[in-house]
Order: structure tokens, then C-alpha cells, then sequence
């Protein structure tokens, strides 16, 4: 089993495989979460795993076009704690770090943390594993980073305080992308849909009265617009439910009352 990633070995997408899929699978890793879903789609691998939202930051909105843009299907999701943590080359201590590099988004969730060294630079940087790959085949001296603890494992770094984030409720929502149609299986509780509806006063309120009338419950919803048709919009929505019948006769009200439906994905919610 070939599993698609956009970062490297450490990475919390690398994490969320060794949890979803376990150890034994075969890892790709890309540069851009295009190359990713490109991979997928063109059978070089199985499946993907792409953030789309994170609990603080919101919704990936690049990651919604490109599912529906290369016509893969949704057939899991994952929910990963974000546990951040400053590491450095071992043997050295906090109070001899000049620097501290990652993603610019780990960077804002620990910038309480850095209140207490305000000496300490803080620069964006195109990933959190990367910086500590960088750092131990560099043997970069004065400098951390901002990273998960299979990162500090991998590159053999010493982590000089777990946890740093500001929120520690912090969880990043990845999904599961294969080629082909969703699948039906046992157990299936939740759909991600893209629905699009006409420019007309109350069709998103009547939508949404429909979703729930029949028992989905929307735990989220995302409006892109329709390039080809100006102020039309189109709506990423995610809804559980207890009974399959009643999200396929849902479906089927939608599409009677003029609306364009896609499901992306059928699956077994893991929240």
C-alpha cells in the first residue's frame, strides 16, 4: 500500500499515516499538495492524506478545489492532537538558542511560549520537520525548532520543552483521498457533499432547513464561488446522521428542488 504525503519523514502528516495505516506502509512524499492528489489520481499511489482544517487556523481552502478538481473521493478522516516542540542539536540549553525556525502557522500557536525569551528570533520556514532535518545534517548549533516528537526521533534532536502551543486543544482534521466513486460501508455516518445552488433570496436557508428536516447534522460548511457564473457559490459541507436512508433521501429532495449535488466521500466519522 503506497500512501501519497505533502512534507517528510517527521512531518505530522508523516504521523497521521504510522496511525491511520500503521508502520508496514509504503510512504511518497511531495513538495505540494497538487503533486499530492496528482499522484493519487494518476494511480502512482493508493491514497493521500491531506490536511483540510485545523481547529484554530480553519478550513485548508486550496485542499477543497484540488479534491474536487481531481475528482477523488474522501474514504476516512483523522483528527491528530498538534503537539509542538522546541528541539535543538543535544547538549545544548535554551539560553544558548539564537533562533527558532518552522511553519509560520507552529510559529503563532507558540508565540506565548517565546514571550519568556524575547531574545530569541523567530523565522518563518517552509515546514516543521524540514528545519529539523536541516538542523541535525547541518549540525546547526544555536538554532531550533519547532516541531513534532517522531521529528525530534528521526533527526536524533533533544527536545528542550514539550508542548509549547498556546491552545493545547489543538487538532488538525486530515482526510483520506483514493481514486474512483466513494465507497459504501458498514457503519458509514458521515458525507462531505458539494452542493451548488442558484443565486435566488433563500436558497441557502431552505438548503439548510432540508439537511436538517431530514436528520443531517452539518458539522461544517465552506462557500467557494462558481468562477464560470459570477456570485453563484458553491458549498463544501460535511453532515453526519444516524440513518443512510435518510441522507440518500435528502439527496434526493436537493436534487429535485434544482440544486447540484457531488458527494466527495462516505464514511465513518472519527470525532
Amino acid at each position: 500500500m503506497k500512501i501519497a504525503i505533502q512534507g517528510i519523514p517527521g512531518s505530522f502528516h508523516h504521523q497521521v499515516v504510522l496511525d491511520y495505516f500503521g508502520n508496514t506502509s509504503e510512504i511518497s512524499y511531495y513538495k505540494t499538495f497538487e503533486q499530492v492528489v496528482k499522484a493519487v489520481f494518476e494511480g502512482k499511489d493508493q491514497y493521500a492524506v491531506l490536511a483540510i482544517e485545523n481547529s484554530i487556523a480553519g478550513a485548508i481552502l486550496p485542499n477543497y478545489e484540488l479534491i474536487d478538481r481531481y475528482g477523488l473521493s474522501i474514504s476516512g478522516e483523522y483528527y491528530l492532537p498538534i503537539s509542538h516542540n522546541l528541539m535543538v542539536l543535544p547538549g545544548q540549553k535554551i539560553e544558548a538558542i539564537k533562533e527558532v525556525r518552522s511553519h509560520p502557522m507552529a510559529l503563532l500557536q507558540c508565540k506565548k511560549f517565546f514571550e519568556a525569551y524575547p531574545e530569541v528570533l523567530l523565522i518563518d520556514d517552509i515546514d516543521t520537520a524540514t528545519v529539523a532535518k536541516r538542523i541535525a545534517t547541518d549540525g546547526l548549533e544555536g538554532i531550533g525548532a519547532i516541531a513534532s516528537k517522531t521529528a525530534a526521533a528521526i533527526y536524533q534532536l533533544e527536545i528542550l520543552a514539550s508542548d509549547i502551543q498556546t491552545v493545547k486543544d489543538n487538532f488538525t482534521r486530515f482526510i483520506i483521498l483514493k481514486r474512483g466513486k466513494p465507497e459504501i460501508t458498514d457503519g458509514v455516518n458521515k458525507v462531505s457533499l458539494k452542493i451548488t445552488i442558484s443565486n435566488e433570496k433563500g436558497s441557502l436557508a431552505k438548503l439548510l432547513t432540508l439537511l436538517s428536516d431530514y436528520g443531517l447534522n452539518l458539522s461544517k460548511i465552506q462557500s467557494v464561488p462558481v468562477i464560470e457564473k459570477p456570485w453563484d457559490y458553491a458549498f463544501f459541507i460535511d453532515a453526519q446522521f444516524k440513518e443512510y436512508v435518510h441522507f440518500r433521501s435528502a439527496l434526493e429532495k436537493i436534487e429535485q428542488e434544482g440544486a447540484e449535488v457531488k458527494v466527495l466521500g462516505e464514511y465513518v466519522s472519527r470525532k
